[in-house]
């Protein structure tokens, strides 16, 4: 079967097992990703990272057979997650509880999605900076709802999208601008406005200076198909890359960390046995510094030419703060 054309049909699987030999999830299960009976109770244990995908002869798209399970579940449920051990979660991200929009009202807006302003505030606060002084770019601060619709909840993470595109086309804005790929991957096709990775628009603006050292770069779930957020990485390095693909999540995939915390640690291991890593997910940064690791940056700060280190330990009340944050870029007199 041509791979450009996937399938979420279980029936397809004809049990090579190449799907469990490359995914720990299912290789620590022993089954298939065509095994629907048998990854009915283990659904909320999948990274979806899609390497069952990746290596599958006949297209088969487990990432969206997972999901499938997981929606169907809820629908049985009333809409609600049955999984235990996820509502503080969906929680804080169903109606974002730290959403601010106070300074969105600007051609092109900054969204650094959850988890960068959590761990790099400082970061944050620098590059907000320099897009406003280099080009007026406002800021707001949302959930893109990738997380609510990775559990399942559909209709919920629909209305999120929904609500952000409303929030956008009130406030005239016509480009947003995504520090998050995660953020960027699920946003991009949802919105009516324009959506672009901050490194086009640093390469826009002239800020950032070049990389000269060859790094080791972990490329974070929803790249690692097509690495169109790599490609816009790359004038910013002297050398080419080398890409990490023997780890395929850093543990916080598809919420399943807290369901199979020894492979989580065991994928961060994997990515790090070769020395330091780059990526460009600070929801990846984060989870390696998480887990011990602490020889793990994030690109965009080398670009900017922060030293940073992600505060894991105050990244939740650094997340809270955005919600405060008003009058110009943070605390500024607006122009």
């Amino acid at each position: 079967m041509n791979q450009n054309k996937k399938t979420a049909d279980p029936s397809a699987c004809v049990h090579c097992h190449l799907c469990q030999k490359n995914c720990a999830f299912l290789g620590k299960y022993g089954i298939d990703i065509g095994d629907v009976c048998k990854l009915e109770p283990l659904a909320y244990h999948c990274f979806l990272c899609g390497t069952c995908s990746q290596v599958c002869p006949k297209g088969i798209d487990g990432r969206e057979i997972i999901l499938n399970i997981r929606r169907r579940q809820v629908r049985e449920n009333k809409g609600r997650v049955k999984e235990k051990g996820y509502s503080m979660l969906i929680k804080e991200k169903k109606e974002y509880l730290f959403q601010n929009y106070r300074n969105g009202r600007y051609r092109s807006v900054l969204f650094p999605g959850c988890n960068f302003p959590s761990f790099y505030p400082e970061t944050t606060r620098m590059l907000a900076d320099l897009l406003w002084e280099k080009d007026e770019v406002g800021i707001i601060f949302d959930c893109c709802g990738k997380p609510v619709a990775e559990l399942g909840m559909e209709e919920d993470a629909q209305k999120i999208a929904e609500r952000i595109d409303h929030k956008l086309q009130s406030m005239q804005v016509e480009e947003l601008i995504m520090v998050c790929p995660n953020c960027y991957a699920y946003l991009k096709d949802r919105l009516s406005v324009k959506v672009v990775m901050i490194y086009d628009k640093l390469r826009e603006l002239g800020i950032g200076k070049e990389i000269e050292e060859k790094l080791r770069i972990f490329p974070p779930c929803p790249d690692r198909g097509t690495m169109e957020i790599l490609d816009t990485i790359r004038p910013f390095l002297k050398e080419e890359p080398e890409t990490i693909t023997e780890s395929q999540c850093c543990g916080l995939g598809g919420c399943a960390g807290q369901k199979e915390s020894d492979l989580a640690v065991e994928m961060v291991k994997t990515a790090a046995a070769g020395g330091s890593v780059c990526t460009y997910c600070a929801s990846c940064s984060g989870s390696f510094a998480r887990k011990g690791f602490d020889q793990a940056d994030h690109i965009l700060l080398k670009i900017l030419g922060s030293t940073e280190k992600p505060d894991t330990g105050k990244s939740m009340i650094n997340r809270m703060k955005t919600k405060y944050w008003q009058g110009g870029i943070y605390g500024k007199e607006e122009k």
